[in-house]
């Protein structure tokens, strides 16, 4: 089995820290999943983001949280973004700082 690695981009890791501790394990969890090629408990595809971008939901009492990735390049698992949710609809700008950097790992795999 050929497991990727994960690569934080921006800010995500730090924000997944801030998470309660029993969201950051079940977005750990479901991030192991991904790595083994397997789909997240929960999620759904979000082109609005970039072709290939999915969300991971975990939701508790205290609100629901977002993982943004991208697994779809053989090297690794991008995590483009993480937040709390407070809304019914995802804020434009969570949308558009996860759209930025998927852009930009675009861009830099380009160069390569």
């Amino acid at each position: 089995m050929n497991i990727k690695l994960v690569k934080w981009l921006g800010d995500s890791r730090e924000r997944l820290r801030e998470f309660p501790e029993e969201i950051r394990g079940a977005a750990g969890f479901e991030l192991w999943e991904v790595q083994q090629g397997k789909d997240p408990a929960d999620w759904k595809p979000m082109p609005t983001v970039g072709l290939g971008v999915n969300e991971i939901r975990i939701r508790d009492g205290s609100g629901a949280y977002r993982v943004l990735y991208v697994a779809r390049f053989s090297e690794a698992v991008y995590v483009l973004h993480a937040f709390r949710k407070k809304a019914r609809k995802t804020p434009k700008p969570e949308i558009d700082l996860a759209r930025k950097r998927f852009r930009e790992l675009v861009q830099e795999r380009k160069r390569r």
